[in-house]
């Protein structure tokens, strides 16, 4: 913030924006199931008029634009683990259909501005990812887990706990993004972001108890509709073309992450049970009789 070439911009990119830019990293949209489903419409509009937007800007400004698409797109996926010319297994009228259709409209709206106007376009399939400075009521399932343990509540795991997920930590992460951004222009992705190392909810869950002095109980609910059973990235291209692997194991990243979460613990509202959560809840789980 100090930096005098830095300047900070709040803004809605569902609306036209009119700046001079050499490079956009299009990152907007809540990722966690608690915030897109919260309000459905608005996560649409943020990925497909967003989009519209800010490959319009690209357009005019001649600018390299970067879209931040997501594994979602895989759906509840059946091939695994999962390639970048897999087409997916997408439920385009379920609850999380707000958050997976948008990403995959994001993703025809930029390479058909690819194909008609010779954007620059970059379309990153980023994969599970964790670390320091998230929020705690994310609603994910990372910091679900760190906060309950580190407040000595019941873990809450959704379904039996044997489904899959492979988390990346974000330092990964943001070099993959760069890679990319800098790769030729003539490599457009899609490309898969994220750890191919993958662990059972239960793992996490364990791995987190092990490393907290947690001592309360592992308390099961029903597994939301249309969520994923496996996911897993095959990153073979991202390893050819980028030279990118992540490096960091999860009893790493998640040591890192604890120690954020410790330390912010006297200063924010660490109550998972927010509002969000709350209206989450009474979508996924059975009606009382």
């Amino acid at each position: 913030m100090d930096n005098p070439y830095f300047e900070f911009l709040l803004y809605d990119i569902t609306f036209p924006l009119y700046v001079e830019v050499d490079e956009i990293y299009n990152l907007a949209c809540p990722a966690s199931p608690v915030n897109y489903q919260y309000d459905p419409v608005q996560t649409t509009k943020t990925s497909v008029h967003g989009s519209i937007n800010m490959l319009g800007l690209a357009k005019r400004t001649k600018a390299k634009i970067l879209l931040a698409s997501t594994s979602e797109v895989y759906g509840d996926p059946a091939i695994h683990p999962q390639t970048e010319d897999y087409w997916g297994n997408v439920n385009p009228i379920g609850p999380r259909s707000c958050y997976d259709e948008g990403k995959r409209c994001a993703e025809t709206l930029f390479f058909d501005y690819y194909r008609e106007h010779n954007l620059k376009i970059k379309v990153a399939r980023i994969f599970n990812t964790y670390g320091p400075r998230m929020h705690p009521n994310d609603g994910r399932v990372v910091s679900n887990f760190i906060v309950q343990a580190l407040q000595n509540q019941d873990i809450t795991i959704y379904g039996d706990g044997s489904q899959t997920r492979s988390f990346c930590f974000v330092d990964d992460l943001i070099e993959g993004i760069i890679c990319l951004m800098d790769s030729p222009d003539e490599f457009t992705g899609p490309v898969n972001l994220g750890n191919p190392n993958e662990f059972m909810i239960k793992e996490l869950a364990e791995k987190i108890i092990n490393m907290t002095s947690f001592t309360g109980e592992i308390i099961y609910e029903t597994l939301p509709e249309n969520d994923p059973v496996r996911r897993q990235p095959d990153i073979t291209l991202a390893k050819k073309m980028l030279n990118w692997h992540p490096s960091i194991q999860l009893n790493v990243g998640l040591e890192k992450t604890l120690e954020y979460f410790k330390d912010i613990m006297g200063s924010i509202d660490l109550d998972i049970t927010t509002e969000k959560m709350e209206k989450y809840k009474s979508k996924i789980l059975p009606k009382p009789l």
